[in-house]
């Protein structure tokens, strides 16, 4: 498994360089042959450099996690506006990219305050990390992706809330011989990413006293996936 990984890392580290480093000797010694292209090209060295970007956290979260050095920053937020921003966020995303794939977000029925105490940039990083990956794997044209919070009663303790977060898809769902070890490392059927993402998610989500869980959808399309946050 380790062997596998670091193949795939070697790969997935290795492609967005390729074209970082080849476009910017172009803009450097071809000024005047991309004359009104430079945007286009700057766009690709900066979505590549993201890419890239991301790799290197998410190997570096794993061995935090491993070490045990995952530290929280928790402070109290609004859970409804951190979701309707990185909704907002990845709208836009999809907007330049020309995908059509529609994005909604249902807010709980009782209180436009889901307020939560908790690491708000960890959970950024979680949300990102699920929706991302229900773009990714939903087509590109009549794409479904729906967020869905809401907050219920702990079924372990009926005297302690939690709030549910759940982001839901329409694509070619969980394959089988995956699902059982999901939220492990390296595990991955995408031909892009690491297979890291779903380990980090479920090590942020535990760490704050929640769980993290996913499921194909009963209709036979798509899948869903869903963690817990407790609530005080």
């Amino acid at each position: 498994m380790q062997k596998e990984f670091l193949n795939i890392a070697a790969h997935e580290l290795r492609t967005p360089i390729q074209p970082i480093l080849g476009l910017a000797e172009v803009l450097r010694f071809g000024k005047k042959k991309i004359k009104g292209q430079q945007d286009l090209l700057l766009d690709t060295i900066i979505r590549n450099s993201k890419r890239l970007k991301q790799h290197t956290e998410d190997i570096l979260d794993v061995t935090r996690i491993e070490s045990q050095s995952l530290n929280l920053n928790k402070e109290q937020f609004n859970l409804n506006d951190l979701i309707t921003l990185i909704i907002e966020n990845h709208r836009s995303q999809i907007e330049k990219e020309k995908y059509n794939v529609n994005l909604s977000y249902s807010k709980s029925e009782k209180n436009d305050f889901l307020m939560v105490d908790a690491d708000r940039g960890r959970i950024t990083q979680v949300i990102s990390n699920l929706l991302s990956n229900a773009i990714k794997f939903t087509p590109r044209e009549g794409g479904i992706v729906s967020v869905i919070a809401k907050e219920k009663k702990n079924d372990n303790d009926i005297n302690s809330q939690q709030v549910i977060v759940s982001v839901k898809d329409n694509g070619e769902g969980i394959h089988p011989e995956i699902l059982p070890r999901l939220f492990s490392k390296f595990t991955t059927k995408s031909f892009s990413g690491i297979g890291l993402g779903l380990f980090i998610c479920k090590s942020i989500v535990e760490s704050h006293g929640g769980k993290i869980w996913a499921e194909n959808n009963a209709d036979g399309k798509g899948a869903t996936f869903s963690f817990s946050l407790p609530v005080d």
